[in-house]
């Protein structure tokens, strides 16, 4: 199940790798019409809707023919502004040399990062997809989530959400850190409580939404009552309590490690596991006891996404670079990200090998070889999206200036993976709502797959419509 996921998401960066390719080769997306914005569509969300339906049974197939067009554009054409730009005058270099000495100050100290951008939107491209193309035959039983133990595509999204959730929220944290501001737990909290506000409503919504409208659901995912809305209200005023935590005691990775270390514990050495899995619904704890005790779990996957980000948001002085001084400067990034996903895989070996632990992942507890298996997967996909990018726009970080720097990672970066990242959570809550519309008003079991494949590309293209026209409009929806 496990090489079920990594075939169907390495499709991804084989999809930015050429849409990269037909970028830097030809300046295929810099104007940007519809016969662009369509190639834009097909390669990072029609793509991800063929790998996950009609190419599921065969993803290399879908993989080679992403990856061989992009390998030959970029073997045998050359870069698109090598052939552009003519060879400068002396006294142009000069003052490019002198604009590199002194403009290092006018960088931003957390900069643009296309791969970040490419890496969660097209997750979120995946989720939205997902979230209805479960409903139909097309969508192989073996993405969907697992009852209790084992992997799958859609246990994997749920968990990557979390993460790339975690990841972002190292930015203000970065940001109050380069500016020498030092919050106060309470005013942590009180902003951590606005920003939970909306999320709580909306679980509320989508409760009150499921039980009038006798809504299909599965009770074991997160219980009667709980959603992942509430899951996600939960996260900021915790994380604000362990980031106050972190800065006197221990890294927020290790708060992480330890809590849902602690659990684990709690969950194999007590009744705690049985009690999740088996107890009767009859007590408001018991009917949401899923959602509630997972979120120990789901707090240790944000916090080690907030973690990484730490890590690899902040742009890295010689000295801190000095520390993978081996590495090609261009791949430092990379390096740093594989260490994490190796020092989680390593982690999660350990914890289910038979001859140690013996543990099994479990979404439904949210147990410690789940947040293993999220963290070390997420690491890796990075580390793919950032080798991508640092092979075919290897420039984007030498810039002597932030303009210069933000027009290449516009540059290098997808309308569409950035309009999904930029409302991320908008977007999946318009997601959540189509799913419900085209459940109440098509028989999804009976679908034929042409009824299904159409049904399914409507449904992307007016959410790929919704979030570019936002984008467009410079309307960011902050939930």
């Amino acid at each position: 199940m496990k090489n079920a996921v990594k075939g169907s998401l390495n499709m991804f960066q084989a999809a930015v790798l050429l849409w990269s390719a037909l970028q830097s080769r030809r300046d295929f997306f810099s104007k940007y019409d519809p016969f662009a914005f369509t190639a834009d569509f097909l390669l990072n969300a029609g793509a991800i809707l063929a790998a996950t339906t009609i190419y599921s049974s065969t993803p290399i197939a879908l993989v080679l023919l992403l990856v061989l067009p992009a390998i030959s554009l970029f073997i045998l054409l050359p870069p698109a502004s090598r052939v552009r730009q003519k060879k400068p005058s002396p006294s142009v270099i000069a003052n490019e040399v002198s604009e590199t000495k002194g403009g290092q100050q006018s960088l931003q100290a957390l900069p643009e990062r296309p791969f970040i951008t490419h890496w969660r939107g097209s997750m979120m491209v995946v989720t939205c997809v997902a979230i209805l193309a479960v409903d139909f035959k097309v969508f192989p039983r073996r993405f969907a989530k697992v009852e209790t133990w084992g992997t799958s595509l859609m246990d994997m999204g749920v968990g990557s959400f979390v993460f790339a959730a975690g990841l972002v929220s190292a930015r203000p944290v970065l940001k109050a850190r380069s500016a020498g501001q030092s919050t106060s737990l309470g005013a942590s909290m009180s902003a951590a409580v606005r920003h939970s506000v909306p999320l709580l409503v909306l679980g509320l919504i989508r409760l009150y939404s499921v039980k009038s409208l006798d809504y299909a659901e599965h009770v074991s995912e997160y219980g009667v009552h709980w959603n992942f809305f509430f899951t996600l209200a939960l996260l900021p005023p915790f994380t604000a309590i362990m980031q106050a935590l972190s800065q006197y005691l221990l890294s927020v990775h290790l708060l992480a490690m330890i809590a849902t270390s602690i659990y684990e514990v709690v969950l194999d050495s007590t009744s705690l596991r049985a009690y999740v899995l088996t107890a009767p619904r009859d007590t408001l704890l018991s009917q949401n006891r899923e959602g509630v005790f997972s979120f120990v779990g789901y707090l240790g996957i944000f916090l080690v996404g907030q973690a990484v980000g730490l890590e690899i948001l902040p742009r890295k002085d010689a000295a801190t670079l000095k520390l993978v001084a081996r590495v090609s400067p261009k791949y430092q990034l990379v390096s740093r990200l594989l260490l994490w996903s190796a020092w989680f895989s390593v982690l999660l070996f350990l914890a289910t090998s038979y001859k140690t632990l013996g543990l099994q992942i479990s979404r439904r507890l949210a147990n410690l070889p789940y947040m293993l298996w999220v963290s070390a997967f997420n690491c890796a996909q990075l580390a793919l999206f950032c080798a991508v990018e640092s092979l075919i726009f290897p420039g984007i970080y030498s810039a002597s200036d932030k303009q210069t720097e933000t027009r290449r990672c516009k540059h290098a970066t997808s309308r569409i993976l950035g309009a999904f990242n930029t409302n991320g959570l908008a977007i999946f809550l318009l997601a959540n709502l189509l799913t419900g519309l085209v459940n109440l008003s098509t028989n999804t079991l009976n679908a034929s797959t042409a009824r299904a494949m159409v049904t399914l590309l409507i449904y992307i293209v007016t959410l790929t419509g919704a979030a570019t026209a936002l984008q467009s409009k410079n309307v960011l929806i902050k939930l």
